[in-house]
């Protein structure tokens, strides 16, 4: 994977601002479903341009998949949706089972390591009982992607510690096809990413902006405060205090 893909891939809500005519990270203000799709009430990170996307699901196709049990083989067309891309050892659920793709057959009958679903013949998968997690391990500035295989059904929290290349991590958020949570619990059968954070001394850290206060309270950095209040001079200044507003004192 070369280092524009990885940029590409570890953006968060990518969205394409109207405002900045780019491919920009969001933020979700507001979800609504609609029909067989979702109306998000999203807020461009660099401009904050508010503004509706309409997600909607593409239509579903079906593809031929040969699936290997042991010894026993059989054939079964699987519903997905239009604009899938299969790769070579992907992890999927079918019949209450896990399988895993060793093979992409095109309808030209030429192979492939990633195909998308219309162009594809038949794929070749095999049962396994591990399932194969992405991983974004972050260290200060620097992030690289990295891979585990863990038993079926295995759960992680968002929030929580994490062991990993004989360290502790911090899981800040866990990306799954839905959306992304800070604070839940997922199976891993149904993550997309993790993503690790090196742990942040709360004694040590110590926000600079606002927006850098209000990010680290909802990383739980400060405790937990899901909707922290934006702090003022007189706030800071008087712990204990609500913010912005002063106390005179009491004459004897």
């Amino acid at each position: 994977m070369d280092d524009e893909e990885y940029e590409d891939e570890i953006v968060e809500n990518a969205l394409h601002c109207p405002q900045c005519e780019d491919l920009i990270e969001h933020e979700i203000l507001n979800e609504k479903e609609r029909g067989s799709g979702i109306d998000m009430l999203v807020k461009c990170t660099e401009c904050s341009h508010v503004y509706t996307f309409e997600f909607r699901r593409p239509p579903e196709i079906q593809v031929s998949f040969i699936l290997s049990d042991g010894a026993q083989s059989s054939h079964h067309k699987i519903d997905v949706d239009n604009d899938e891309i299969f790769h070579l050892e992907d992890i999927f659920e079918h019949d209450e089972k896990i399988w895993r793709i060793h093979q992409i057959q095109a309808k030209d009958k030429t192979f492939h390591k990633r195909l998308s679903a219309p162009l594809v013949e038949t794929i070749n998968a095999i049962r396994v009982d591990m399932i194969r997690v992405k991983l974004t391990c972050t260290v200060g500035e620097r992030s690289y992607p990295d891979v585990i295989f863990v038993p079926y059904d295995t759960h992680f929290k968002a929030g929580t510690m994490y062991h990993h290349q004989q360290r502790e991590w911090l899981i800040r958020a866990i990306h799954t096809g839905a959306g992304r949570t800070m604070r839940g619990s997922v199976p891993c059968q149904d993550i997309k990413r993790i993503y690790l954070h090196e742990p942040i001394d709360k004694k040590e850290f110590e926000p600079k902006t606002p927006r850098e206060r209000r990010q680290a309270w909802k990383e739980g950095r400060l405790g937990y405060n899901p909707n922290p209040i934006k702090p003022t001079e007189q706030s800071t200044s008087s712990r204990g205090h609500r913010p912005g507003r002063r106390h005179k004192k009491r004459r004897h």
